[in-house]
């Protein structure tokens, strides 16, 4: 195990490592500052924090999209560096094992067909078609979208278009599935969609991170949250519900303000956006 899921020396269980890791876009200056944290096998991990913390460059980080400026992201045992993710092969190991779900869905949808859109990632994993075809159909089948499979994708509504989005990283199967403010634009019906896709796929083992705003999401999905404060580094890691019923902690990383209240045990959550949020996707 990863010493209560927290520990910064990796081990068999481990799914995903960061040691003292510090990241910078070029010419800016860092949205990670020596963050460690460990993700165990089959655990499920919310990653919240203001705008601007750091949390999309989080996930960025973990999908290997882009590399540590300083420290060591290991994943399930081996170190990924862009040196190592040259090798074709390791590459498609890392590629096999880890997906990102975006937190714009059009930006993974590119195909004629959300069919192809579901193909795309098994195809680049070299399956065989026969396989590939196995897979889409598994995918629709679970996510309930047999009737899009031949729909254009920007013919689809918010809610269909992450639906499909999803679907595409799950027809990889990977082992870690991570998501980009999953619940955003999705209307009611959509959000208690995802959130019980979520529940089975955490009940089948399935390691998932995920970054959100949505502070009700967390205790439905997760059993473990962390907090990236203002000043890019790791606040607080701890049970959502112990984090969730801190209301300084909350307000200490803008993540509620002073007037938000509660209805039952749930904080009803006001948060803010600050301009330039979205620069390089530095959220």
């Amino acid at each position: 195990m990863c010493a209560d899921g927290r520990a910064s020396r990796p081990t068999g269980d481990s799914a995903l490592l960061l040691e003292r890791v510090s990241f910078a876009y070029p010419e800016s200056p860092p949205v990670l500052r020596d963050l460690s944290l460990c993700v165990a096998r089959g655990e499920q991990v919310a990653i919240l924090g203001a705008n601007g913390s750091g949390k999309s460059s989080l996930l960025r980080l973990l999908d290997a999209l882009v590399y540590p400026s300083a420290g060591r992201f290991v994943a399930f045992g081996e170190e990924v560096t862009e040196a190592a993710l040259r090798d074709q092969e390791t590459s498609r190991r890392f590629r096999r094992r880890v997906g990102l779900v975006f937190q714009n869905a059009d930006a993974q949808l590119f195909c004629p067909t959300v069919r192809e859109d579901l193909a795309f990632g098994p195809l680049q994993l070299g399956l065989s078609p026969a396989e590939v075809e196995r897979r889409v159909a598994d995918v629709a089948a679970m996510l309930g979208m047999g009737a899009l499979l031949d729909r254009a994708p920007f013919h689809l509504s918010g809610g269909e278009k992450r639906k499909a989005a999803i679907g595409g990283v799950l027809a990889a199967n990977p082992d870690v599935l991570l998501l980009d403010e999953p619940t955003s634009g999705l209307d009611p019906r959509s959000q208690w969609w995802l959130v019980e896709t979520l529940q089975a796929l955490g009940r089948a083992g399935k390691t998932i991170v995920l970054a959100t705003h949505d502070l009700e999401l967390v205790p439905l999905v997760t059993s473990r949250a962390v907090i990236l404060g203002e000043d890019h580094a790791l606040l607080a890691d701890a049970e959502p519900e112990a984090l969730l019923g801190d209301r300084d902690l909350l307000l200490g990383a803008n993540l509620i303000h002073a007037h938000s209240h509660r209805h039952g045990t749930i904080e009803h959550v006001h948060t803010h956006h600050h301009a330039g949020d979205h620069a390089h996707e530095h959220d």
